[in-house]
């Protein structure tokens, strides 16, 4: 048998091993909506049926950009709207009060095929701070604006900026007189950590990565979480990895948790689950810290881990999969 037979032989028979095997590429998405969910017995049927459904919105209002072959970004960035536009997440409207009664959103995105990253901070008038963070991102030299500037430059990219009152709700100023009466455990309760965030693979293989918060309730004013810090609450990485946290954020940021996924697939060789595992389930347990992620691999495997009780999440990709869950 000459040369050429056995390259074609060959060739075939590793085509025919990854059909095999079940590892074609994928395109999919995950969502989450934060950690640290309110405890099992405290959600009535009711609460639980409107949180799947924004959950199931937000998750097949991103598949279905992906499946019509639109890219990674808009998939992420239009699930993270959706969740920001709901009052039952801490991101947007409904997000958490500061410890003076206003709200300060964070957001962060990275697009894993060209390692650019925008974030923001600290903003009081943008509805949709991930849109903020994709426009830092495509129209300005940096890749963090923070307060004033970012909405200044936010009116310049021709954005409407709206009353901090648009994001206020009855649920989160209870949350933060309790908070302020030192009422901790009851804060948790009411969802004290949290984020929304998404992770999508298109058809041509780009990751990206969006995270969006409103912090901690009661937090001073000017805090900054880990979802606007690129590498700690928010990465991505065609080569392996998009990733995207929530959680209490300053454990998240010194573990610069979404890079460190990113990293032990890199260099060490670990496969998402694993390097998801290492760092959710050993690091971050390690430091007591509560939390968890979204993240996609480079053939489109979804893993979502997690060490607090819950955290809202959801995937679906074009192997069939389609979940979402709270605890």
């Amino acid at each position: 048998m000459n040369t050429k037979m056995h390259f074609l032989i060959g060739i075939c028979l590793l085509a025919s091993s990854t059909i095999a095997s079940g590892e074609q590429p994928m395109f999919g998405i995950a969502i989450h909506g934060g950690a640290g969910t309110l405890p099992r017995a405290e959600i009535t049927p009711e609460l639980d049926a409107q949180y799947r459904a924004d959950l199931e919105r937000a998750l097949d209002t991103g598949y279905r950009v992906l499946e019509r072959g639109g890219s990674s970004q808009d998939a992420a960035i239009e699930a993270v709207k959706i969740l920001e536009d709901s009052p039952l997440f801490n991101a947007g409207r409904g997000a958490v009060f500061n410890r003076d009664g206003e709200v300060e959103l964070d957001a962060g995105v990275m697009d894993g095929a060209s390692s650019r990253a925008g974030s923001v901070a600290g903003l009081k008038h943008i509805k949709n701070p991930v849109e903020l963070a994709r426009l830092v991102m495509e129209n300005s030299p940096h890749v963090m604006l923070i307060g004033p500037g970012a909405e200044e430059f936010a009116l310049d990219q021709g954005m409407t900026l709206v009353p901090n009152s648009y994001f206020h709700t009855e649920k989160r100023r209870q949350q933060l007189e309790r908070a302020l009466r030192g009422d901790r455990m009851a804060a948790i309760k009411l969802n004290y950590f949290g984020t929304v965030g998404a992770v999508a693979r298109d058809r041509k293989g780009n990751l990206f990565a969006a995270t969006s918060t409103g912090g901690m309730t009661g937090k001073i004013p000017g805090r900054v979480g880990d979802s606007p810090h690129i590498g700690a609450g928010t990465y991505a990485n065609n080569d392996t990895c998009a990733v995207s946290a929530t959680g209490h954020g300053e454990y998240f940021i010194r573990s610069v948790v979404a890079y460190d996924i990113h990293a032990l697939m890199d260099y060490k060789g670990l496969t998402l689950e694993q390097a998801a595992t290492e760092v959710v389930q050993h690091k971050l347990k390690d430091l007591k810290a509560e939390g968890g992620v979204i993240a996609i691999d480079a053939q489109g495997r979804i893993t979502m881990s997690f060490n607090s009780e819950g955290m809202f999440r959801g995937a679906r990709d074009s192997g069939g999969r389609r979940e979402v869950a709270i605890y």
